[in-house]
């Protein structure tokens, strides 16, 4: 069966989303704030969300966000706004797809469905990808390995898992916060000298010019991140 979360503080729209999509044969689960998405999406297989932004608690780009850090699943913001920088602020944040209030309940099902078919037909319903590339430099999550062009590279546990999360989810701008609460799996607390010390040691292994990084791409200001293309 399909899980569809849906968080919106609206009772009145949560209800109808919920009825359509019910319609549709999905499961729905519904929380009316960020935090209780959050726990919903830990205890339980969810296969899209659907997430307003302006909610009290917790507003629906911090949810976006840490969901994010932990699955791939489509998330699709609902938002009574429509300028273009709220738009491209929600993508950022790792949002799949963007609708406005108000809209056409059928348009938001047909989203989902295509969000859905997408997620499929990729596979990330079965199994993370085996093995993560970015240019010459390649990660083996079977084998628990790193190569550059071809040559082994010995890293650490952690070195490997910072590593691991950032080419999970590459394009993506990571904070030090991020980084460190995926890693270490607690909450991060001035933990960015941690993080930049294991980034400067991660660099020296697999960059040719570590004062130059090819891979591991610094946004200043914001944090981490490695292209698919580096």
């Amino acid at each position: 069966m399909i899980n569809v979360l849906v968080c919106d503080d609206d009772t009145a729209i949560l209800d109808s989303i919920e009825i359509y999509l019910k319609n549709e044969g999905y499961n729905v689960l519904c929380a009316t704030n960020g935090i209780e998405a959050l726990e919903i999406a830990e205890a339980n297989e969810i296969h899209c969300v659907i997430m307003d932004i302006m909610m009290p608690k917790m507003d629906g780009m911090t949810a976006t966000m840490k969901l994010r850090e932990r699955k791939n699943i489509p998330i699709i913001l609902l938002s009574a706004k429509s300028e273009d920088t709220d738009k491209i602020a929600g993508l950022g944040f790792g949002a799949d797809d963007y609708v406005t209030k108000p809209f056409n309940p059928l348009e938001l099902v047909a989203r989902v469905k295509s969000q859905i078919r997408r997620y499929t037909n990729l596979g990330s319903l079965e199994k993370k990808e085996d093995v993560l590339v970015s240019g010459g430099l390649v990660l083996d999550t079977k084998a628990k390995s790193v190569t550059v062009d071809g040559e082994l590279i010995k890293v650490t546990s952690t070195e490997y898992k910072i590593l691991e999360y950032l080419m999970q989810n590459m394009g993506c701008v990571l904070s030090t916060n991020q980084i460190y609460e995926a890693v270490w799996h607690e909450e991060a607390f001035a933990t960015e000298k941690t993080v930049t010390v294991h980034i400067r040691r991660i660099r020296e292994k697999i960059e040719i010019n570590p004062k130059e990084p090819k891979y591991i791409k610094v946004v200043w200001g914001i944090g981490y991140k490695i292209d698919k293309d580096s």
